[in-house]
C-alpha cells in the first residue's frame, strides 16, 4: 500500500513539472534552453523514482532502495525548482488543459496503479470492494444521499465562509477552488465536456478507492478506527488545497465513510461522490446562465 501512495505522489509531482515545462508556451514565451533543459531533467529523475517503485521491494534490498528512491526524489524536486526559477514567466490562469493534466497525474494515475495493487495481491474489483452487494440498492442510496447532503454541503460552506471573512486576525481570505474556476470559465461545449467526464466520472471513482476502499479499511484494520475516520476524512479534505470547501469536503467525506460501512459496497460512496459533483456542475452552469440573462 505504500507504494501505491507513492506511485500517486509522485505521479502528482511529475504532472506539475509538465504543466511549469508547457506554461511559457501557452503564455506565448520562447522558454531558455537551461529552463527547458533543467525541466527535462527533474522529469527524468521523477520518472526514475517512480520506477524504483514500481520495482518489488525485497527485505535484501529495502535499504539500497530507500536510499537511491530518497536521493531521486529530492533531487528531481531541486532541478524542479531550479527550473522554475528559470521559467521567465508568470504562471497563467487555471485552464481546461491544466486542471485536465492534474486529474490524470492524480485520479488517473491513482485507478492506473490500484489496478496493479489488486493484481498483486490476487484481487478483483468485486471482491476488493463488494461491488456485488446489491449494486442497485448501493447506487440508488448514494444517489439520495448527495441530494440531500447537497444543501447542508452548500450551508456549511457559506458559514464557514462568513466565520472567517469575520474574523480579521487571521489574515485569511477564502479563494474559489480553482477547478471551479476553470469551470466557470468553460464557454465551449467541448470543454465543458471534457471537465465534467474528469469531474463526475473519473475523480470520484479514483478518490473514493484510494480513501474509502484502501486507506480507510487498511488503517481500521490496524487497530486505530477513529484515526481510520477522521484521519482520512482530513486528508481528502486537505488534498482539495482550497479553504473555502474544506468544511463541507471534511463533512463528505465522514458521510461517504458511513455510507461505504453502512452498504459494504464502494458503489455507494461512488455515486453519491459522482452525484454530489453532477449537482454542483449543473448548479454553477445553471447560475451562470441566469446571472447572463439578468
Amino acid at each position: 500500500m505504500t507504494r501505491l501512495f507513492m506511485s500517486v505522489l509522485l505521479c502528482v509531482f511529475i504532472g506539475s513539472l509538465v504543466l511549469a515545462e508547457i506554461e511559457p508556451f501557452k503564455a506565448g514565451t520562447r522558454p531558455g534552453w537551461k529552463f527547458l533543459t533543467l525541466g527535462f531533467i527533474a522529469l527524468g529523475l521523477l520518472t526514475a523514482a517512480l520506477v524504483m517503485v514500481r520495482k518489488p521491494w525485497r527485505i535484501e534490498n529495502f535499504r539500497s532502495r530507500v536510499v537511491a528512491l530518497l536521493v531521486l526524489f529530492y533531487a528531481g524536486m531541486l532541478v524542479g525548482g531550479l527550473a522554475q526559477s528559470r521559467a521567465g514567466s508568470e504562471p497563467a490562469p487555471g485552464s481546461t488543459l491544466d486542471t485536465l493534466v492534474r486529474i490524470l497525474a492524480f485520479q488517473g494515475a491513482a485507478l492506473v496503479w490500484v489496478t496493479g495493487f489488486l493484481r498483486e495481491h490476487q484481487m478483483s474489483w468485486t471482491s476488493a470492494f463488494g461491488l456485488s452487494n446489491q449494486g442497485f440498492r448501493a447506487v440508488l442510496i448514494g444517489i439520495t444521499v448527495a441530494c440531500f447532503f447537497l444543501p447542508i454541503a452548500w450551508g456549511l460552506q457559506t458559514g464557514f465562509v462568513r466565520l472567517i471573512t469575520h474574523l480579521p486576525r487571521l489574515a485569511l481570505k477564502p479563494e474559489e477552488q480553482l477547478s471551479v474556476q476553470v469551470i466557470r470559465q468553460a464557454f465551449s461545449w467541448f470543454d465543458r465536456a471534457v471537465l465534467g467526464i474528469a469531474t463526475i466520472a473519473l475523480a470520484p471513482v479514483a478518490e473514493e478507492i484510494l480513501f474509502r476502499g484502501i486507506l480507510y479499511p487498511a488503517i481500521k484494520q490496524a487497530g486505530f478506527k477513529r484515526l481510520a475516520l477522521w484521519g482520512t476524512a482530513l486528508l481528502f479534505a486537505a488534498i482539495h488545497v482550497n479553504l473555502e470547501t474544506f468544511i463541507p469536503l471534511f463533512a463528505l467525506a465522514i458521510v461517504l465513510t458511513v455510507l461505504y460501512e453502512k452498504t459494504n459496497n464502494l458503489l455507494a460512496p461512488i455515486t453519491a461522490h459522482a452525484a454530489f459533483n453532477a449537482l454542483n456542475f449543473a448548479s454553477l452552469y445553471m447560475l451562470q446562465e441566469q446571472m447572463g440573462r439578468s
